[in-house]
């Protein structure tokens, strides 16, 4: 499994303390030092099933400092993402072509 991952958010410290007392091996990419390319955003998006806007965290500043809408296209949201990381949100685990966005942290175990 990966686990997009920020240690510093207590959501996403917890989803992987759950898949790690769960037994499952998990490889961590802290997205945002190793940030994802557009195409690694629209791969994501399509295992999630979701739209981008829900693959964000429109609360962030940078999201209104960059002038961006929760009515925005897809592609306009998901190259933000891909230049400012910090608006994805957090956590994300993908297995088999399944992704889950780990909020509530539980929802992680929904892969397995």
């Amino acid at each position: 499994m990966i686990l997009w991952h920020n240690p510093r958010c207590s959501k996403s410290r917890a989803a992987l303390a759950l898949l790690q007392e769960q037994g499952v091996t998990v490889e961590i990419r802290k997205y945002l030092d190793d940030a994802p390319s557009l195409d690694d955003l629209k791969a994501a998006q399509r295992a999630l099933g979701l739209s981008a806007i829900a693959m964000m965290r429109p609360q962030e500043p940078d999201f209104k400092a960059m002038g961006l809408s929760k009515t925005d296209d897809d592609a306009t949201l998901l190259r933000a993402m891909a230049q400012t990381p910090k608006l994805i949100e957090r956590p994300i685990a993908f297995t088999g072509g399944k992704a889950v966005i780990g909020r509530p942290p539980e929802r992680v175990l929904d892969l397995l």
